[in-house]
């Protein structure tokens, strides 16, 4: 990889938590941000405390990643600003505890933010990513993980909160596995995708807001576990693993069976109506 002062870095969900503080770590190393959020006025303030003076060093982009319309014009914008994108880190989350709801599209929201918006905003800057090569792809998962449901996995039958978000954060990391497969398969081995569980329960609005509480880890061990993935020159040629904070560890077996994530895949390509080959 570059010297990070050369690298354009896109991470999702960056105006609050564990986003917006690893950007404020990558700006101060001289790394050039794109941040994004869906609330204009958070991605405003987040601006702001990123140091707006810096000019070109940091741009705001605002999308909904509950639309996938949203999400493609969202590509369409970072491709139209930037000549590169060295990394992009999809960290955008939702827990959705107090009952099922749903997407603009009409998808399970937690599903639809969380899994869905990534796969196709991934799948839309991959052609970018090529070209600018070598580059990362962070996916930010969990260590908590639920096997795809693929009888229900917009669980319509019945909801709850915890495994809708468990379930979203395994195809998280089955996607990281399979992208990384067909990336090996098409001797694309200079865009490397990885998935990253930072830190448990870290004290972030998100946590405190969908779980109750915080754990005792500090938003602080999570920034240096996706911060390593984004700009660890060892991990250069590193890809489709499942990282436990700053050691390697082993998701869910789902993640290892070849013919549900290729399952995964091609349901992912029904709902964005996108056919996508690597």
């Amino acid at each position: 990889m570059r010297p990070l002062d050369e690298q354009t870095i896109l991470i999702t969900g960056s105006t609050d938590g564990l986003g917006q503080a690893t950007a404020e770590r990558l700006v101060r190393q001289g790394a050039t941000l794109l941040v994004h959020g869906r609330s204009e006025q958070k991605l405003e303030r987040a601006l702001a405390k990123l140091g707006v003076d810096r000019g070109a060093r940091i741009r705001g982009l605002l999308a909904d990643l509950g639309s996938l319309e949203q999400v493609r014009r969202f590509a369409r914008c970072v491709e139209r600003d930037v000549d590169r994108l060295d990394v992009l880190v999809n960290n955008a989350g939702v827990a959705v505890m107090d009952g099922r709801r749903e997407s603009h599209d009409g998808f399970e929201l937690t599903f639809a933010v969380n899994y869905l918006s990534h796969f196709l905003l991934t799948t839309e800057l991959l052609p970018l990513l090529r070209r600018s090569a070598p580059a990362r792809i962070v996916n930010v998962a969990s260590v908590g993980q639920s096997p795809v449901d693929f009888d229900d996995p917009m669980a319509e039958a019945g909801y709850e909160g915890f495994r809708a978000y468990t379930q979203s954060k395994l195809a998280q990391i089955m996607f990281t596995v399979e992208l990384a497969e067909r990336l090996r398969v098409a001797g694309e081995t200079e865009v490397t995708v990885n998935a990253l569980h930072p830190a448990t329960l870290m004290d972030t609005k998100m946590v405190r807001t969908s779980f109750g509480r915080a754990g005792h880890r500090e938003v602080a061990d999570g920034v240096e576990s996706l911060s390593r993935l984004v700009a660890d020159p060892g991990l250069d040629g590193v890809s489709g693993r499942y990282f436990d904070q700053l050691e390697e560890g082993a998701p869910h077996e789902q993640a290892s069976d070849v013919e549900d994530r290729r399952r995964l895949w091609e349901m992912s390509e029904e709902l964005t109506g996108e056919r996508f080959e690597v």
